[in-house]
């Protein structure tokens, strides 16, 4: 009986290293292992090989797991039926003694690897994959080797159902933006990121899903000079809305002539100069994008041109809007 409660053990052990084994591999996170791999970890390039070939892998744990388990229910029962046997024969007749040794020694036996072999190792694979990922790649390199024609023969079987019923045989690891999302809101509610920072981030993607009209100053709300108005009205204009630069137009803010700085204008007062429009100030080109750019293009544009300020055009060549590089940037 000392003999097969050991074998039992044995099993129980070795059961719960496939099942660490299995959940360690799945759970384990490829960003992670890849720089644990560029830090020069041999191990955490195996993990990554394996990963990309889980086929094997799997088959290898699941040959093991169910022997194990089926040699656990034959030793099982010869080790604690007999106990039970002749515990319950004092009290009961033989046939319903036997039967109910049956009964226990089997729930005994299935208590233990669930507990053992099952719940405790995975619940442990599921805390520190990586770790423990790295720590059973070797040993199951081993039992690849030792298990191959059963590996080649089942895993083969199992490509072909998958074929036959079309479905993929690789998982596929490509990181979309949710992904990106999900892990930002984590690392926010964990404390990894400060409010700022998470905020920062998530205003970084909506550049890219967000586009200028969202940003703009509304056609309505622009203060524009027209290219003939009197000194007097420009100067009024420029005390009451004190912008850094004003859209110069052509008798309506659709004519658009350019736009002059505000800094060019100062200068000129403070040299005693006109500020009428017609008398020499510079009016520098106007970059205009259409009101279908994101805000990632628009940002690309104001790059490109080397300007921070834009006019908002629409498909009927109207201004709906401008849009300034600070815009962008604190949006």
């Amino acid at each position: 009986m000392l003999n097969s409660i050991f074998i039992i053990f044995c099993l129980i052990a070795v059961s719960a290293f496939f099942s660490i084994s299995e959940i360690s591999l799945a759970a384990s996170r490829k960003i992670k292992l890849k720089l644990l791999a560029d830090e020069g970890s041999i191990n955490a390039q195996r993990v990554l090989k394996m990963q990309e070939n889980p086929g094997m892998f799997f088959t290898v744990v699941q040959i093991g797991l169910n022997a194990v388990a089926i040699l656990g229910g034959i030793v099982g029962d010869a080790a604690f039926s007999p106990a039970f046997s002749a515990l319950f024969s004092h009290y009961m007749s033989p046939e319903l003694s036997e039967q109910l040794s049956f009964i226990l020694s089997f729930s005994l036996v299935t208590g233990l690897f669930i507990l053992f072999a099952d719940l405790t190792p995975k619940r442990i694979g599921m805390i520190a994959p990586e770790a423990v990922a790295l720590r059973i790649i070797n040993p199951m390199r081993f039992c690849l080797f030792v298990f191959r024609p059963l590996v080649w023969l089942f895993n083969g079987m199992a490509n072909n159902i998958f074929r036959l019923f079309k479905i993929p045989m690789v998982r596929k690891d490509d990181i979309t933006s949710d992904d990106i999302y999900a892990v930002v809101e984590a690392g926010a509610l964990a404390g990894v990121l400060r409010k700022q920072e998470h905020e920062l981030i998530e205003n970084v993607f909506e550049l890219e899903s967000r586009t200028v009209p969202s940003s703009m100053t509304s056609r309505e709300s622009i203060i524009w000079f027209d290219l003939h108005e009197d000194e007097q009205s420009l100067k009024k204009k420029v005390a009451e809305h004190p912008h850094s630069k004003f859209l110069v137009c052509n008798e309506d803010i659709d004519h658009i002539i350019g736009y002059v700085d505000s800094k060019d204008l100062l200068n000129r007062v403070l040299a005693n100069q006109s500020m009428a429009l017609n008398s020499g100030v510079q009016i520098r080109n106007t970059l205009i994008v259409p009101d279908t750019l994101t805000l990632s293009e628009a940002l690309e544009s104001f790059k490109t041109a080397g300007e921070d300020f834009a006019v908002i055009m629409n498909e009927y060549a109207l201004v709906v809007g401008i849009i300034t590089l600070n815009d962008v940037m604190t949006t």
